[in-house]
């Protein structure tokens, strides 16, 4: 009679292990708890943002009539805002504003993160001062810019230009420099921010390089050229995004300092929309150009990665 012979027993430390019927729910429970820390944050987003936007951008179809009806216009907002000469002129204040002070935030940020990097303990002293303005609100930053502009001898810059022989300069009262006055505060809020991200993209240049090209007698400029401006490309890349979807929204400078005046000088595209929405009660046509907004910037937001992976495939 043939005796059966039990199967020998799996070897431990084989490796494999036999399927658990709870493991699938065990990770079931541990993916969703990530989500369950993200659904206040993106509860507050779907109500104060998303929502408001899709009921933005529903809106301006139609003629909104308070306590009347809404009447169905189709694309009549959109052609109204895009031939209106009040906001063909704010989209040419929009342009240099933005440009404006993107080209010099950015440029001063550099020069400052050249200046501030290393470890040493005064220069943590000096990014934590230089970095303030970032991080002030707005509209306090837009006041004491207006007592520095007051037009007056007795102003902080017309003081400082009283004592050279210059007469008072009437910074926001001039249509002629009003402008360029709102981007001088906007370059000044905005380089410091600019500022820390190409700092963090200082830090990870190799500093052999730079000894190496001291070593070989090579300038300023060349360094900067060919060793730290291909090296914080990515930084650069961050902080030309948000530079320029920050330039086309620019909106608190110009309403603390000017309020889009004088004489529609600095009157740009939001600004313009706000006054059309709050002051002349037309929801329809600032939701039309809140929408028109929203997809340029979308637009410049999607050329700019695009040319930045072009760049990196090169």
């Amino acid at each position: 009679m043939t005796a059966t012979v039990p199967a020998p027993a799996a070897r431990r430390g084989s490796g494999k292990r036999a399927p658990d019927k709870f493991s699938g729910r065990t990770f079931n429970k541990k993916a969703l708890i990530p989500w369950l820390f993200l659904a206040p944050g993106l509860l507050l987003a779907l109500v104060f943002k998303f929502w408001p936007m899709a009921k933005g951008i529903w809106l301006s179809f139609f003629d909104v009539r308070p306590f009347l009806g809404d009447r169905w216009i189709g694309l009549d907002n959109y052609t109204r805002v895009l031939t209106d000469h009040r906001f063909q002129d704010a989209i040419g204040h929009t342009l240099i504003l933005g440009i404006g002070q993107s080209l010099g935030a950015i440029l001063l940020g550099f020069v400052l993160a050249l200046l501030l990097e290393g470890q040493a303990r005064s220069l943590k002293i000096l990014r934590t001062a230089v970095f303030l303005p970032a991080v002030t609100a707005t509209a306090v930053v837009g006041e004491l810019w207006r007592l520095m502009y007051y037009p007056t001898s007795d102003g902080l810059l017309n003081s400082g230009l009283h004592l050279l022989g210059l007469g008072p300069v009437q910074f926001l009262d001039n249509p002629d420099i009003a402008l360029y006055s709102t981007m001088a505060m906007s370059i000044w809020i905005w380089a410091p921010y600019n500022m820390v991200i190409l700092l963090a993209g200082l830090a990870g240049v190799d500093r052999s390089l730079y000894e190496a090209a001291a070593m070989d007698g090579v300038s300023l400029w060349q360094r900067l050229r060919y060793i730290t401006l291909p090296a914080i490309r990515p930084a650069l890349t961050i902080v030309l995004t948000l530079a320029t979807i920050r330039g086309l929204r620019v909106f608190t400078e110009v309403y603390v300092l000017t309020g889009g005046g004088p004489a529609g000088s600095t009157d740009v595209w939001i600004t313009r929309a706000y006054t059309l929405g709050f002051t002349r009660n037309d929801i329809g046509g600032a939701s039309a150009a809140s929408v028109v907004l929203l997809c340029v910037t979308l637009l410049l937001t999607v050329m700019v990665n695009y040319l930045r992976k072009r760049g990196e495939a090169r």
